[in-house]
């Protein structure tokens, strides 16, 4: 947002400060939206936190969720800069300080958006920041559809947009990862779409044929790019030895969403930051049949969460987490939302509470253990 002038200090005391491995209860400076200095105890002045959480601000890698307010219902179009709008308010008040807008690229038979409207919603995204509109720090995430025919022709769309980020790539074909249950992906499609059997079946075989036709030259063209325009890769929906295999060959930094337990520990053990849904956590299990994440964690297999489709469910699962998974700290929730995403993306100026960091914070107030988002800082200037 459009910075107002600031005092040259601002000091919050008697704060539960979450910091990388402890939380300690004391007193955080902020000089010209950087932190200035954490130190243990009461401070004699500055705004009393009578005991709430302070936490960095949270960091999300891949979200849906603009497309919701962009495409509320079958074939209506919100304006893009109103939709913009109300979903960063939503991301705001989840504690989402940067956050990664994930933007179709191809498209897979499941929606009437196309390549024009995320061209829409990305010039919307990019005035907002320039105009100061925003309350969070918007970038893209490009979510590549390798088996749709337009998937490349799309990704040209925006692959010099200096806002992208983070490319994932991913083949929602029948047979294929996130639904090699075919019964999973009938469930799924069937009741999105409304399809009759005829029609499902009709649509199976168009999605096979494209996935053999296209997947793996659009997924070796589009990672060759990213590499050589610095974009951070995600492999999408891994579930065997082989996937992991191929995310290696490609440059794969963080493996999202791996389907079986099998896939994301070898991710892990090839130096891949894994990311999993935050619904997953909450809800315990995935809404497609595939491994939990809460097993992930405890199996010490989980280095990110992401919203997906919830925005407030970063911060209801990484203050829950801690009594679902023995051994688990508050601060190591914290770090898959904060800490661990940044670097996934090479942004070393946020997601931890230390001098000289930007000032990226949330107050959380715990409410019979429900957390209650109160405030929450960009580079120092309050946006909620």
């Amino acid at each position: 947002m459009t910075r107002d002038t600031r005092p040259s200090d601002i000091v919050f005391k008697n704060a539960r400060i979450i910091l990388e491995d402890e939380v300690i209860t004391g007193t955080i400076q902020i000089r010209d939206g950087k932190i200035a200095d954490i130190s243990a105890g009461n401070g004699i002045s500055g705004e009393d936190f009578g005991g709430d959480y302070l936490m960095p601000g949270v960091v999300e890698l891949h979200t849906d969720h603009l497309e919701h307010h962009y495409a509320p219902r079958p074939k209506v179009r919100w304006n893009a800069d109103a939709a913009l709008m109300a979903h960063d308010a939503q991301i705001a008040a989840s504690g989402i300080t940067t956050v990664f807008d994930a933007l179709r690229v191809g498209l897979d038979g499941d929606t009437d958006i196309n390549s024009d409207d995320m061209v829409l919603l990305a010039d919307a995204i990019a005035d907002g920041q320039k105009n100061g509109r925003l309350r969070a720090d918007h970038y893209l995430h490009l979510r590549c559809e390798v088996s749709s025919p337009n998937c490349l022709d799309a990704f040209e769309l925006f692959e010099h947009n200096p806002q992208v980020k983070i490319a994932s790539l991913m083949d929602h074909a029948p047979g294929q990862r996130q639904f090699a249950s075919l019964e999973a992906y009938k469930t799924y499609y069937m009741g999105k779409q409304k399809m009759t059997q005829a029609e499902f079946d009709a649509f199976c075989d168009r999605r096979v044929a494209e996935s053999v036709s296209h997947a793996d030259r659009f997924r070796k063209e589009i990672a060759a790019r990213c590499q050589a325009k610095g974009i951070s890769l995600a492999s999408h929906d891994d579930a065997t030895l082989a996937h992991v295999d191929e995310a290696i060959e490609q440059g794969i930094h963080v493996a999202e969403f791996p389907t079986t337990l099998e896939a994301a520990k070898a991710s892990k053990e090839a130096g891949m930051a894994v990311l999993m849904g935050a619904p997953n956590i909450v809800r315990g299990s995935s809404h497609s049949g595939n491994v939990s994440a809460r097993d992930l964690a405890s199996a010490g297999h989980l280095d990110i969460l992401s919203s997906d489709y919830i925005p407030f469910s970063l911060i209801q699962a990484v203050y829950t987490l801690p009594q679902l998974v023995d051994g688990y700290t508050l601060p190591q929730a914290i770090n898959l939302v904060t800490r661990n995403p940044a670097k996934a993306v090479g942004f070393a100026d946020r997601g931890t509470l230390a001098s000289g960091k930007r000032a990226d914070m949330v107050r959380v107030h715990m409410q019979n253990a429900i957390p209650v988002v109160r405030s929450v800082w960009r580079e120092g200037q309050r946006v909620l």
